[in-house]
């Protein structure tokens, strides 16, 4: 039983994990484990001791909310990071195919403006040499049946 150790050392009160310090009237008490915290009535936070003798309840409550949210709000911004990064790894795709497409289209205009240009050269060697029937044209092959 914690009450055994009253009076003496919080050391030795807190060797068992079920028991509490209270270092207002130096006893060892029975953690009341019912409900998280020890009520006031019992001790106060800034005079309670459980698990080492060094730090008082109240500070071991803040040490471990601070903790606790620190590690909350790391999950929490690396979330949001990965999240970010995911909707910008899908956007990119979306970007690069479009200015593909717009230099595929490019060079597809490219090649059928060339394409009539060869055309129109030929056309002329064609009428040059009279292999292109043209009805503007007097001069025609002359050919016997």
């Amino acid at each position: 039983a914690c009450s055994e150790f009253s009076q003496r050392s919080c050391e030795e009160c807190l060797r068992n994990v079920s028991c509490l310090w209270c270092y207002t009237n130096n006893t060892c008490l029975d953690y009341p484990v019912r409900s998280i915290l020890p009520p006031s009535s019992l001790c106060s936070l800034s005079n309670a001791r459980w698990g080492v003798c060094w730090i008082n309840f109240e500070a071991l409550i803040i040490a471990i909310a601070v903790v606790a949210g620190f590690i909350l709000l790391s999950i929490m911004v690396c979330c949001c990071y990965c999240c970010y990064c995911r909707g910008r790894s899908r956007s990119r795709p979306d970007e690069e195919e479009e200015r593909l497409a717009r230099k595929r289209e490019e060079r597809r205009l490219q090649s059928l403006q060339r394409k009539h240009e060869r055309k129109l050269k030929h056309d002329e060697i064609r009428k040059k040499y009279g292999l292109l029937q043209d009805s503007d044209n007097p001069y025609s092959r002359f050919e016997n049946e």
